[in-house]
């Protein structure tokens, strides 16, 4: 099967055009030719947020732009390390195209599945036979922490280590709200001074944030994009709030609290 980019077709035209331009500017612009693989880490991820964020927001226009500028970034990595000898752009697609080979033999091979579970299970058993040395040593340490408890847990389940039942993970919720509670209570009764009743108060409240992404796992639910979508929900309404406020005059201080909940109630329907 010839996996490799056709530079007659269309696709492949504006491909190499694109590399003809990330050749130009690396040569001609100081400020391409200044970049390293390092300053453009956190630029990279800056685009993969604004990516994040068109998704999010359903915007398709931007959406295309954003795509852009994160495949520009792959080019741009891709250029710095090939001025190294180290490799190129097109070793870059060559070990994709055999990895995505490799990790679907259902498509590439004699292996059947029945669903996506048994997919993601082939997956995580293939990344092990390939030398991963840990189930869970793939999942990167700088992921934020929600991704990063929904990354472990999928890589755990698709090797066997999962609850046979979502009824379970929800009274493994329960429980650890429980837990929190009693921690709660103990952690009050000791004026909150208590650094050490403070630290297993946290402890059991990041238990409850892990078995609630175990939960939406089961029920599919992505809670990275869930928090996301109320994260914007809330800023919405908090901005009819403020908007309101500089129409009528209003203050926004805790004297005024009851004017905000009544305001914020009208932002439900509103917005």
């Amino acid at each position: 099967m010839n996996t490799s980019i056709n530079p007659y077709s269309k696709e492949g035209e504006s491909f190499q055009a694109l590399l003809k331009i990330m050749d130009e500017l690396r040569a001609q612009c100081p400020w391409d030719q200044k970049q390293t693989l390092e300053s453009l880490r956190p630029l990279t991820l800056e685009e993969v947020y604004e990516l994040s964020d068109s998704i999010l927001q359903g915007d398709t226009q931007n959406l295309c732009k954003e795509l852009g500028d994160v495949l520009l970034h792959i080019i741009f990595y891709a250029k710095i390390s090939s001025e190294s000898n180290a490799f190129g752009i097109e070793e870059v697609i060559q070990e994709l195209c055999k990895k995505l080979i490799y990790r679907h033999p259902h498509i590439y091979g004699d292996v059947k599945v029945k669903d996506e579970e048994e997919v993601k299970k082939n997956w995580e058993q293939l990344k092990i036979k390939e030398g991963n040395s840990s189930v869970l040593g793939g999942v990167p340490k700088s992921l934020p922490s929600l991704i990063k408890a929904q990354r472990i847990q999928e890589k755990a389940a698709g090797v066997g280590f999962d609850w046979k039942d979502e009824k379970l993970v929800w009274d493994k919720v329960l429980e650890e709200m429980n837990e929190f509670q009693e921690e709660l209570i103990q952690y009050d009764a000791s004026g909150q001074e208590d650094r050490v009743l403070a630290q297993k108060m946290e402890e059991e409240f990041g238990d409850i944030l892990f078995s609630l992404v175990n939960y939406a796992r089961f029920k599919k639910i992505n809670p990275e994009n869930a928090l996301e979508k109320t994260n914007q929900k809330f800023l919405k309404r908090f901005s009819y709030i403020e908007s309101e406020a500089k129409i009528l005059g209003e203050k926004l201080v805790p004297e005024n609290l009851d004017w905000m909940e009544k305001t914020w109630n009208e932002a439900k329907t509103k917005v």
